[in-house]
């Protein structure tokens, strides 16, 4: 097995298990058991995108978004059983510190999308109780919580709601990490406002290299950093370039922006493999030593183990414990 060196903040993997009614083993996309081995997972975090609006035709869901949750949970839990000698779920740092030390690979649910929750505050312990330890609060439609990011300035700045501070303060008191991709940068500044701890980016990239209303600006970089908070630099040559096409070097040089603006501690990592289309120099998760070794190459070895996962345990041991 390669080092484990490596946490990926964000993977829509989970949704691809559902359409190819597969498992770990043999799922087709950027994400399989033996990717996560050969290149040299630590944590992936898994995240329950919940499709919507005209998404649930594209994805063939014909159940409300808090059913689709419980079932691609229940998809969830039956790979980590089913390849427990390889990859365990957490839910704490602890856990963490234990599959790293037996060999395994850790996995984290997560929550893209708190659509789900449609006002129900017990809804947030229910999730935590299900083992989810980080929500992206909205994605690309308005719920119970806020708005998206919106190419709209007037769309884009607009806060939470009322709702939105409850769940909020809910994850805080829990114990769940609040993240931010995918809000209004109205959203952002909410949060910012009401969270007691650092807070993340899970897949987002630099405004000021790439104009997509997804991007975070500088002003909401530094801010980022000031929280002690981090931002997974996403994958999709959308959010790099505008392009179709993802070179590693697309990649660090957003590092190398959100490192001057938001520090180098702000810095990791979120693939959003397996919910993009784009063609990648590296391939899927199998390349991410190449990715790794160009990291450590520009930034050095010690800032390499930062980016490629320091900063973003050190977030799961401040908020999740």
């Amino acid at each position: 097995m390669n080092t484990m060196n490596i946490i990926d903040l964000h993977c829509d993997t989970l949704i691809k298990l559902h359409e190819q009614s597969c498992g770990l083993e043999d799922v087709q996309g950027h994400i399989d058991l033996d990717a996560l081995r050969r290149g040299g997972a630590l944590v992936q975090c898994f995240a329950v995108y919940t499709p919507t609006h005209e998404q649930v035709h594209k994805h063939k869901i014909t159940t409300g978004p808090w059913e689709y949750f419980n079932t691609a949970a229940d998809i969830f839990d039956r790979e980590m059983e089913k390849h427990r000698a390889l990859i365990r779920p957490v839910c704490c740092a602890a856990d963490i510190q234990e599959n790293m030390e037996a060999g395994r690979i850790s996995a984290m649910l997560t929550l893209e999308d708190g659509v789900c929750i449609d006002g129900r505050m017990e809804r947030v312990q229910q999730l935590y109780d299900r083992g989810v330890r980080m929500i992206a609060l909205t994605w690309n439609y308005e719920n119970s919580i806020g708005f998206p990011n919106s190419a709209d300035p007037e769309l884009h700045a607009l806060g939470l709601k009322p709702f939105g501070f409850e769940v909020v303060e809910r994850m805080g008191e829990l114990g769940m990490i609040v993240d931010v991709s995918h809000l209004s940068e109205g959203g952002f500044y909410d949060v910012a406002e009401v969270v007691k701890g650092p807070f993340a980016a899970s897949h987002s990239c630099a405004r000021t290299l790439c104009g997509h209303s997804r991007n975070l600006t500088d002003r909401q970089l530094r801010v980022l950093g000031d929280y002690g908070g981090v931002c997974g630099v996403n994958f999709y040559s959308s959010f790099l370039t505008g392009t179709d096409y993802t070179a590693i070097d697309d990649i660090l040089r957003h590092m190398e922006y959100i490192a001057d603006k938001a520090g180098i501690e702000a810095v990791a990592l979120g693939s959003d493999f397996d919910g993009i289309d784009c063609e990648l120099e590296f391939g899927g998760y199998a390349g991410m030593p190449r990715l790794a070794e160009a990291i450590a190459a520009r930034f050095g070895s010690g800032n390499a183990d930062r980016i490629c996962h320091e900063n973003a345990l050190r977030v799961m041991r401040d908020v999740i414990g």
